[in-house]
């Protein structure tokens, strides 16, 4: 079978700003970007540099470790400022999202309500208190504004006065991409006097996340979907609650005065109350110099190149009979660079290891660690189409800052010649 390809408007695109050039393997084609994206220059080469003078952060006289501790902290006000983080925000060094909203989980006030929507990724739905809130998934961005809005409404009136509800959402799906109304859903929190909580993990490598701007409590980002794949998250937001909170780790750096006695301790404020042991200063050298990056960037032309490259890769995807795509939304639903979808008559895997074997493709298979919603969007898929041979997992194709016109292109003809 052949497909026709909607024709570009340039076959070569402007290579992106420097440091933002991303590191790859030549005949290697990643589109896998949502579930790790690849190393940018930015990241590499502040690593590089720091390398020479790696030494212990905070527990060191050394000219090393007085570096190393001034970029661990100086990445951390990078980070807090390229996230809008205001004068009375933590901004918490983590592993990764999930460590992230686990550590927010682990910090709320006893008695907290949380409320989700079961759209979520398993790391903002998992870690919450027994007793949460899980919405069923809209249809519709105002849907998601309005269930929220009725069931906040129903907590206040039944709940003691003064009892903590947090809403906790994604920013934008990683299943499929689409973009969530966060601000909106802000507004409906702040309303209803409950905090909101948003996992940017998927947002944050595509559009400017600004905490002040959103109005949001707090916020859950990744630095290897950030084009910084050396292990570093961070949580930033309230103050309160963290260091109401026992620490998320116990152990040094951690503490202002630990005493002979076995209850004798008193634990810092600030971030540090929730980083005992040695930090990852290299993830967080590396989230900071890609934060940087991208501050000096043309976001907005970004973003344009990522949409054209989008609207290519879906629109070649409509062509194809056998090719279904998930969506929640309508199919005119902001979104960013993430497409899933099924081949019908084939297994998702299979599928998966042919790209990569046959054409060096590398794409994503199966639930995504967002099992509920994942499955809801394949029966979904199934009655829209009105086939039933489709796959019980689907594919997932994601695109960024080394994508290209023909990294797009390879992928369709490949789907197309599986017809």
């Amino acid at each position: 079978m052949t497909v026709t390809l909607v024709p570009p408007s340039h076959r070569t695109r402007t290579a992106p700003p420097a440091g933002l050039d991303v590191l790859g393997v030549p005949g290697e084609i990643n589109l896998d970007y949502a579930a790790t994206a690849p190393c940018a220059r930015a990241a590499a080469d502040a690593v590089a540099e720091l390398l020479p003078w790696y030494a212990s952060v905070h527990r060191g006289a050394g000219a090393l470790s007085r570096r190393c501790t001034l970029a661990y902290e100086r990445a951390r006000q990078t980070v807090g400022d390229f996230f809008g983080a205001r004068a009375d925000d933590h901004v918490v060094f983590t592993r990764n999202t999930t460590d992230a909203l686990n550590l927010l989980a682990r910090a709320l006030p006893a008695g907290t309500t949380v409320v989700t929507f079961a759209g979520e990724h398993h790391a903002n739905l998992l870690p919450w208190p027994r007793g949460s809130v899980r919405l069923p998934v809209p249809g519709s961005p105002g849907e998601a504004v309005r269930a929220l809005d009725a069931a906040l409404g129903e907590l206040r009136r039944d709940a003691s006065p003064g009892v903590p509800v947090l809403v906790a959402v994604t920013g934008a799906s990683n299943v499929t991409g689409e973009r969530w109304p966060v601000a909106e859903l802000a507004r409906v929190a702040r309303r209803h006097h409950a905090r909101i909580a948003v996992d940017a993990a998927q947002l944050a490598p595509h559009a400017p996340v600004d905490l002040l701007a959103l109005d949001v409590d707090y916020l859950a980002v990744s630095g290897h979907k950030l084009y910084a794949p050396f292990g570093a998250g961070v949580l930033i937001g309230r103050g309160d609650w963290l260091d109401a909170a026992p620490p998320y780790l116990a152990g040094g750096g951690a503490t202002s005065h630990v005493g002979a006695a076995t209850h004798d301790v008193r634990w810092a404020t600030g971030p540090a109350r929730h980083e005992a042991g040695t930090p990852n200063l290299l993830g967080a050298v590396a989230l900071a110099a890609v934060c940087a990056a991208l501050d000096g960037a043309d976001r907005a032309a970004l973003h344009d190149r990522e949409q054209e490259l989008l609207a290519r890769l879906r629109d070649g995807m409509a062509a194809l009979p056998h090719v279904v795509e998930l969506r929640t939304f309508g199919p005119d639903a902001a979104r960013v660079g993430i497409v899933s979808f099924v081949v019908a008559g084939r297994d998702s895997s299979a599928v998966a290891a042919e790209l990569a074997r046959e054409h060096g493709i590398g794409v994503r298979d199966g639930l995504f660690c967002a099992h509920p919603l994942a499955r809801r969007l394949l029966t979904e898929a199934a009655n829209r189409s009105g086939r039933r041979d489709l796959p019980p997992t689907a594919l997932r194709a994601s695109i960024g800052l080394g994508s290209t016109t023909e990294h797009v292109d390879t992928l369709l003809a490949a789907l197309a010649a599986l017809g």
